[in-house]
């Protein structure tokens, strides 16, 4: 993973491949992690996840936009020390606007058909993090950072 393109397929591969992350926010004065389904958007640009409004995340997400997520392909044996990528986006979260909405909306559920009746319900906010950098990690310590822009 020597150079920026080969570093963007990899990160597209796995946020095309992976259906969880580890979404990390902040409220009251600690930090809170919770697993999201998520879709990717836009080339590397932003990440898609839905969450009820009644949610601490949601609750956090309103305080604090700067949220991290982890994703990985790691299968939790010991090949994973050599085999394993995991990424960490790092961006700012924001309800998705109406005028995107149905296009985003269609993304997510491409990916996670099963969750239509949870992301179309009232009380389910669909969410977009812009993303301003990655951290990618790649053979248990070979770590490389990439910029979007």
């Amino acid at each position: 993973m020597g150079d920026i393109s080969a570093l963007k397929q990899t990160l597209a591969d796995l946020l095309s491949t992976e259906k969880l992350a580890v979404l990390s926010s902040f409220g009251n004065g600690q930090p809170y992690a919770s697993p999201v389904a998520f879709a990717a958007a836009d080339n590397l640009k932003h990440i898609i996840f839905a969450t009820t409004r009644s949610t601490r995340k949601y609750a956090n997400l309103t305080s604090e936009s700067q949220v991290a997520l982890l994703i990985d392909n790691r299968s939790n044996e010991e090949k994973d020390f050599s085999y394993a990528v995991a990424a960490t986006a790092m961006g700012m979260a924001e309800e998705v606007r109406e005028s995107e909405r149905k296009s985003l909306l269609n993304l997510y559920l491409a990916k996670h058909p099963h969750l239509k009746e949870f992301v179309t319900s009232p009380s389910c906010a669909l969410l977009k993090v812009s993303i301003h950098k990655y951290y990618v990690v790649n053979r248990f310590q070979n770590v490389q950072e990439l910029h979007i822009h």
